[in-house]
C-alpha cells in the first residue's frame, strides 16, 4: 500500500471550512436556512424542487412512468434546484425538506399540502397514492419494497464512499478508494445475483425498487456516474447491464432523465418541467433565456 500520512483525531472535532473537495462550500455540520426565498409554485397538484443527481431522477422517472401509464392525475411542476448554489438552503426549501436534501415534494391534494422528502418515501406516495408500479400480492410486494430499501442502505456507500473518494475529494488516497471501491463492487455482485433469475427487482414487474436503484447502479454500469466503468470492470455484471439497458430504454425513463438537469448534452436538459409539451421546447432556448 502507498505510503500516506497519519492523521490524529483532535480529542473534540471543529469544523474546518478549508476542508476541500469539489463541494467543500456547501457542506457544513449545522442544518437550517441560510437565506430567506420563497419556493415557487406551479399549477400542478404536484411541486417538486429537485435536481438531476441519482435521486431526483428516481422521482422525475416515477411521475413520468404514471403519466405514460395514463394517471392523470399525476401531473407536476418540477423546480430545479441548484444545489451547488445553496438552493437547498433556502427557507422555502427547508420547510419541505428540514434535511436540506433534494428531492423534496408538496403534494397539493390536500389543505395544508403534505410534504414529502427523501426519494424513497416520495416513491412509495406516489406508488401508493395511484396504485402502480408497487405490486399488491406478496411475495412481489415485500420484494420491491426490500430492494426500495437496500438502495437506501447501500448507495451512501457508492456515492459518499466510492463516489466521493474517486471522483471529487480533493486528493486521491488508496485506502479510501480501495474500501468503497470493494463494498461497491459488492453490492453490484448482489444485484448480478438477483438479476440473474429476475427480469426486475421484484421479480416479474418493472417497480419503484427499479427506479429507486436504475439510476445509481444502472448509471453506474452504463457509464455515466463518476467515469469508473472501467475502473469496476462493470462488464462482468452481465445481466445489470442487460437489466439497466432494457429500463434506459424505456421513453419515460429518457425524459426523466432530462428533468431538472443543468449539464451534459443541451440537447438532453430540461431545467424546469410543466407540462408535456415541455420536451418538445429546444433547451438551447432555454438555456438562451436564462
Amino acid at each position: 500500500m502507498t505510503d500516506q500520512s497519519e492523521y490524529t483525531p483532535p480529542k473534540v472535532w471543529t469544523w474546518d471550512k478549508g476542508s476541500g473537495g469539489q463541494f467543500a462550500n456547501i457542506n457544513r455540520p449545522i442544518a437550517g436556512p441560510t437565506h430567506d426565498k420563497d419556493l415557487p409554485v406551479g399549477e400542478h397538484p404536484f411541486q417538486l424542487y429537485s435536481l438531476a443527481t441519482p435521486n431526483g431522477v428516481k422521482v422525475t422517472v416515477m411521475f413520468e412512468e404514471l403519466l405514460a401509464a395514463g394517471h392523470s392525475g399525476a401531473e407536476y411542476d418540477a423546480w430545479l434546484i441548484r444545489i451547488d448554489k445553496g438552493d437547498q438552503f433556502g427557507s422555502g426549501f427547508v420547510d419541505v425538506n428540514p434535511n436540506s436534501k433534494i428531492p423534496a415534494l408538496l403534494d397539493r391534494r390536500t389543505d395544508p399540502p403534505l410534504r414529502i422528502f427523501e426519494s424513497g418515501s416520495i416513491l412509495l406516495h406516489l406508488a401508493e397514492s395511484f396504485g402502480a408500479f408497487l405490486p399488491t400480492e406478496q411475495p412481489a410486494r415485500i420484494e420491491a419494497l426490500n430492494w426500495l430499501f437496500w438502495q437506501m442502505g447501500s448507495a451512501p456507500y457508492l456515492g459518499g464512499g466510492f463516489g466521493h473518494f474517486y471522483a471529487y475529494a480533493p486528493s486521491k488516497m488508496e485506502y479510501p478508494i480501495n474500501r468503497f471501491a470493494m463494498e461497491t463492487k459488492r453490492q453490484l455482485d448482489v444485484l448480478e445475483r438477483r438479476l440473474a433469475d429476475h427480469p426486475y427487482l421484484a421479480g416479474d414487474e418493472y417497480s419503484i425498487a427499479d427506479m429507486a436503484v436504475w439510476p445509481w447502479y444502472g448509471g453506474l454500469a452504463l457509464g455515466s456516474l463518476y467515469g469508473a466503468a472501467e475502473f469496476l470492470a462493470v462488464h462482468e455484471y452481465e445481466h445489470v447491464l442487460r437489466w439497466a439497458n432494457a429500463i434506459a430504454d424505456r421513453p419515460a425513463v429518457k425524459r426523466g432523465r432530462m428533468v431538472n438537469r443543468g449539464w451534459g448534452d443541451p440537447a438532453e436538459q430540461l431545467h424546469e418541467r410543466h407540462a408535456a409539451s415541455d420536451f418538445e421546447t429546444s433547451t438551447q432556448d432555454k438555456i438562451a433565456a436564462e
